[in-house]
């Protein structure tokens, strides 16, 4: 297979991956109130089930950076798709809180060995100034599975159980398996897009990796921004059939659209940043203004809980997905353009594990301040915090951090791919 064929078959298997890893995740928001009506749950309950999942999702990303770069990008990818897959169809089986909480903890092990593997992938095949468009295209299933969830698990539980909803999106990711150990394979040397920068170059030490400037400020980034889609991911079902008097349908007629609107912003955010620099802009401003753009729509969502209507709470969700692609698109493609390719999956497994560790301690307090109070404090905090985590990234990550060789591959990659 030639290396244009296979990036373009990268493209389509890195965004069908995370359209099933959210497909999966989103699933138990979806049926949430089915699930706490069978098993006699509150929505405190519900906050801690979900903290089972971010507590093992914050170790295990960090963890799964590591062993991505350990085992290669084709094995990681394919131990962590087959351990969710089957932790998925497990939910399907759950008796209780207990069993619930525990197949939770499974999934959140699993699920975020895709982002290093990814970002592993596209550091692989693809030059600088068009990773952030295939991290973009990778992220965009995210939002896709997410706009899918709905009327996907939706439909299978009007039509069966929610519990076949969580076995039929479970064996879809065993299908994906069989087409990643088919299809997918490492550049040969001198045909990937890092290959001859880097043929020697090892690895630096985990620790080591986390204590340095640029690690630590996309660990904050992540550790204020991530909990905000966390929050839609997992909340935006339960508020809307809580406070705006939706039923599964409707859930399922129009909980996706911020998923869509979102998944157009996750390409717009990586095309803009490799647009610009096509244009003559250096790779880290352009990559930080994408960033910005993002950050400047988020405030909008402060209005969802204020508005007189779902229709206007639900395009205010909308304003919360695309400011995060635009933003998410842009940063999760530092790592690949600030460390060496045998680093780029423990870096991306450490900043990632910071924004876990945010969500799984949001899900806690999301679930008290809904119990007690209401949502909106919750959409107050979610519009503000991509504004002040782009003041820090502007503040702690200065061009001058970034290797003088993305500002020179900057200005050709477009040409050389």
């Amino acid at each position: 297979m030639t290396a244009p064929r296979m990036r373009v078959i990268l493209g389509i298997l890195l965004c069908t991956a995370t359209l099933l890893n959210y497909l999966d995740r989103l699933a138990i928001g979806i049926v949430s109130v089915e699930i706490r009506q069978q098993f006699s749950l509150t929505e405190s309950d519900y906050g801690r089930i979900l903290f089972f999942f971010f507590l093992s999702y914050s170790i295990m990303y960090a963890g799964s950076g590591w062993l991505v770069d350990k085992l290669g990008t084709r094995a990681g990818f394919a131990v962590f798709i087959a351990g969710w897959s089957v932790a998925q169809m497990l939910h399907g089986f759950a008796a209780g809180f207990a069993s619930l909480a525990a197949f939770r903890f499974l999934l959140g092990a699993a699920e975020p060995g895709a982002w290093p593997a990814a970002a592993k992938a596209v550091r692989e095949w693809i030059p600088p100034a068009r990773r952030a468009l295939y991290m973009g295209i990778f992220n965009a299933g995210s939002s896709l599975g997410s706009a899918l969830a709905p009327i996907v698990v939706g439909w299978i539980t009007l039509s069966y159980s929610w519990r076949a909803s969580f076995v039929a999106t479970g064996v879809l990711g065993l299908v994906w398996l069989i087409a990643w150990l088919k299809l997918y394979r490492s550049p040969e040397p001198g045909e990937g897009a890092a290959a001859a920068e880097e043929p020697e170059i090892q690895g630096r030490p985990w620790i080591q990796l986390i204590r340095t400037r640029a690690c630590l400020t996309l660990t904050l980034a992540r550790f204020f921004t991530d909990p905000v889609i966390y929050f839609i991911i997992f909340w935006l079902p339960d508020y809307l059939r809580k406070e705006r008097g939706f039923d599964l349908a409707l859930v399922r007629d129009y909980a996706w659209a911020p998923f869509v609107v979102g998944g157009i912003g996750y390409v717009l955010g990586g095309w803009l940043s490799g647009r610009l620099m096509q244009a003559g802009w250096t790779l880290p401003r352009a990559r930080k203004f994408g960033m910005a753009c993002g950050a400047a729509i988020m405030p909008f969502a402060i209005l969802a809980p204020f508005v007189p209507n779902a229709a206007l709470a639900i395009a205010a969700a909308c304003c919360i997905t695309l400011g995060h692609a635009l933003w998410t698109s842009n940063l999760q493609t530092l790592p690949a353009d600030l460390f060496h390719g045998k680093e780029v999956g423990s870096v991306m497994g450490c900043s990632g594990s910071g924004g876990a560790i945010a969500g799984m301690f949001a899900q806690l307090g999301t679930g008290w301040m809904v119990m007690h109070f209401s949502y909106a404090p919750i959409f107050i905090v979610a519009g503000l915090m991509h504004p002040l985590s782009a003041l820090l990234v502007y503040r702690l990550l200065p061009d001058r951090y970034f290797p003088a060789e993305t500002h020179l591959a900057a200005a050709g990659s477009l040409k050389a791919s």
